[in-house]
């Protein structure tokens, strides 16, 4: 059998942290205890030091007495005196008293003669040597006068504490008055005593005077202030005050003044004016509109913010396109750079009653402003069951209940970090934010639905559609089944334009990509209708509506690819491949990326790249049905006529669709074109600006001194066939179409 080996168990972490509270806290007062006495101890001690010294610096020097000679009444006396002064033992606490018996027992030179050099522990000196030590002693004559000594800090040694004095220098009479003055401040340096150092205690005392102090000035200040508040203010509180009271009455004179000018000109418009004098108006008009734009966007947090608001709204309406585009940005750049929620939540109510006030007839970029709201998150509505509570921490009993020590320990920490967790986050801030949105929001829809419901043949329709697209996935569910039926009708009317209908789309499928993803709804009618109206795109008017488009084919196949069948998708890729063929060439490159997309998407959509066909039946072309026209008999035979377009970039997606869409090898794209959106590349090849991107490489220079004629550019052939017809005379011959005609008939 192997021998056992004791070896010592190291505890480990749940053994050490097991030690409780109740433990701690014993350790914590005992170790406490133990410093306040030890404090106590060494107050002490320091205390009867620094008696001992001021003893043994005041004594002076005894006589020598008769040792045989016994004076019982005086030593009665003293013990009496000494019996007085001490304190009774009833009224010392019990480490004071043990302090005491130990220095009873142990001698020091705090209870011996400081003015001795000998040592500790020496025993009784015999008579002949207290007689020596008193002819050591130097004599004074009578006739000398008695010098004046200062005493000093005493040194101490291995011998004990050794007494210094300093004889005080004599003055002299004949010296002049500043003589002496300069002595004397001289003597009192010397004789200034050392800066005493303070306890803990001196320390919170001399604190407790200070702050008493303190309060006693400030409480006699706002009593001065309270009976004569003019004549006793503090001067820099007052002319702050001063400053800003004049700075708020100003800026207030300065916006009326603005507003002066503004209804100045309107009044002049109205009664129909002189032309200068309108002209002069209209400057002056255009002028204070900057002026308030620009303090809209500047101050959005300073007084009479509200009153710039109500001013600007209505001039978003004016009939000046300048005016109304500068009143518009302004209204844009607040939205953008507003975090809170705060002045945006006042612009939209002014601008949702101004809409309604004028029975929705108003500018349509009054309602495309709310575009650039910030809100990406509101509060959704939840049953009474689901309020969000804020949450509880468990109780002590229901820890003892359901948890172990050691998991009470490990709750309770991690409940302190989930607190601190909370603090650090601002979560107030937070929700304010969210309540801020959500009511602008509210106020948007309540907006957009009156227009949906009283004004749907209103020019205000695109932008309310553009905006329902935007912010549809935070409309509340309660009202998808009614907006998805108003989109459906409206596209029905056919009283929309392309682009009108592209946005209804749009704005179907953010609704069911968002919360609506959980309703059991088919959207095949909104399918259906994009696909037929593909073809009404092309290189005119319609360009710009293939940015829509791309965004709709994005939410529509990519998004919802578990909704989608591959019958659909096939029969979108070859439509797509079929428009890229006559539009521009930003608007091909976005197709043939989606495209891209949509076969990474759908793996087996491959087989468009193949000519046999699959499965019975024939391609259908003209049919308006995604789900039934077979488009998997078909192949992407555009995909070859575009690898010949003269744009480089269209080549370079052509060839890599016909090579599979590999995402390595030679067919890949470089990722300057593969990690980009469809929409990113429509706006990047862009021809807005007339530019080709990439440029044109521009043509080899001409040799100078080299002039080419008009005959060297044809062939020597052409050109002698030329020659020979023009050197013939022509003859005149008349024209017969009978007999073509007979021959023809025959």
């Amino acid at each position: 059998m192997k021998a056992r080996r004791n070896k010592k168990q190291i505890p480990s972490f749940r053994k050490l942290i097991k030690t409780s509270k109740v433990k701690l806290e014993n350790k914590l007062k005992n170790k406490q205890f133990k410093q306040q006495s030890t404090l106590k101890k060494y107050r002490k001690e320091q205390r009867k030091l620094r008696q001992a010294v001021k003893d043994a610096v005041s004594k002076k020097p005894i006589p020598l007495e008769n040792p045989k000679e016994k004076r019982p009444g005086k030593r009665i006396e003293r013990e009496e005196e000494e019996e007085e002064e001490a304190l009774p033992l009833d009224m010392m606490d019990e480490d004071d008293l043990q302090l005491m018996k130990d220095l009873g027992q142990r001698v020091s030179f705090l209870t011996r003669d400081l003015s001795s050099s000998e040592p500790v522990h020496a025993k009784k000196r015999k008579h002949e040597r207290i007689i020596d030590k008193y002819e050591k002693i130097p004599r004074t004559l009578q006739t000398a006068p008695e010098k004046e000594l200062i005493h000093l800090l005493p040194i101490k040694d291995k011998s004990g504490i050794i007494p210094q004095t300093r004889e005080k220098p004599v003055t002299d009479s004949n010296k002049d008055e500043e003589d002496q003055e300069e002595e004397r401040e001289l003597e009192e340096e010397i004789i200034e005593d050392p800066i005493q150092e303070l306890t803990i205690e001196e320390h919170l005392i001399e604190r407790k005077k200070k702050l008493q102090e303190k309060k006693m000035h400030i409480a006699a200040l706002a009593s001065a202030i309270l009976s004569d508040p003019e004549n006793n203010t503090r001067k820099e509180t007052q002319k702050l005050r001063e400053f800003e009271e004049g700075l708020v009455s100003q800026y207030k004179f300065y916006l009326e003044n603005l507003e002066q000018m503004v209804k100045d000109w309107k009044q002049r418009k109205l009664k129909k004016s002189n032309v200068v004098s309108l002209k002069a108006y209209k400057g002056l008009a255009e002028v204070a509109v900057k002026s308030l734009c620009e303090l809209l966007v500047a101050l959005p947090h300073f007084n009479f913010h509200n009153n710039i608001i109500v001013l600007i709204v209505p001039l978003m309406n004016d009939m000046s396109k300048l005016i109304s585009e500068m009143c518009c940005e302004a209204v844009k750049k607040l939205f953008k750079q507003d975090k809170l929620g705060q002045a945006s939540l006042g612009v939209i109510k002014v601008i949702s009653g101004f809409v309604k006030g004028r029975n929705y007839e108003v500018r349509p970029e009054m309602l495309k402003t709310f575009l650039c709201l910030r809100i990406k998150e509101v509060e959704v509505k939840k049953d009474t069951e689901d309020i969000n509570k804020p949450k509880k921490f468990m109780t002590f009993k229901e820890k003892r209940k359901s948890l172990s020590r050691m998991q009470r320990k490990w709750k309770k920490a991690e409940e302190k970090l989930e607190r601190e967790l909370r603090e650090a986050e601002a979560s107030e801030s937070t929700e304010k934010k969210l309540k801020l949105h959500t009511e602008t929001l509210n106020i948007v829809f309540v907006t957009y639905f009156r227009i949906l419901k009283k004004a749907q043949r209103s020019p205000l329709l695109p932008a309310v559609l553009e905006g329902l697209a935007k912010f549809a996935h935070l409309i509340n569910v309660e009202f998808f089944d009614d907006l998805l039926v108003v989109l459906h009708t409206l596209i029905e009317s056919g009283d929309l334009s392309y682009q009108e209908s592209l946005h209804c789309v749009q704005t179907a499928f953010h609704i069911l990509s968002g919360q609506g993803d959980v309703l059991n709804i088919d959207p095949l009618k909104f399918y259906t209708h994009l696909y037929k109206t593909l073809f009404k795109l092309h290189a005119g008017a319609t360009n710009e509506g293939v940015e829509i488009v791309l965004q709709c084919l994005d939410v529509m196949l990519t998004k919802r690819r578990k909704q989608v069948s591959q019958q659909r998708a096939l029969a979108f890729i070859k439509r797509l491949c079929t428009l890229a063929l006559h539009v521009l060439p930003n608007s091909s490159i976005g197709i043939l990326a989606t495209t891209r997309i949509l076969m990474h998407t759908f793996p087996k959509t491959d087989l468009l790249l193949d000519s046999e066909s699959q499965g019975s039946g024939v391609f259908l072309p003209e049919l308006d049905e995604p789900e039934y026209c077979n488009a998997q008999n078909t192949a992407l035979w555009e995909l070859h006529a575009l690898r010949r377009h003269y744009h480089p970039i269209v080549q370079r997606f052509a060839a890599h669709l016909i090579a599979g869409a590999p995402s390595e090898g030679s067919g890949a794209l470089k990722p300057e074109l593969s990690r980009r959106s469809a929409t990113e590349l429509f706006e990047a090849y862009s021809m807005a600006e007339m530019t080709f991107n990439p440029p044109v490489e521009s043509s080899n220079p001409k040799i100078k001194g080299k002039f080419l004629q008009g005959d060297s550019f044809l062939n020597e052939d052409l050109n002698q066939l030329i020659k020979r017809y023009s050197s013939e005379v022509a003859t005149e011959s008349p024209l017969d179409f009978t007999k073509y005609l007979k021959t023809s008939l025959h």
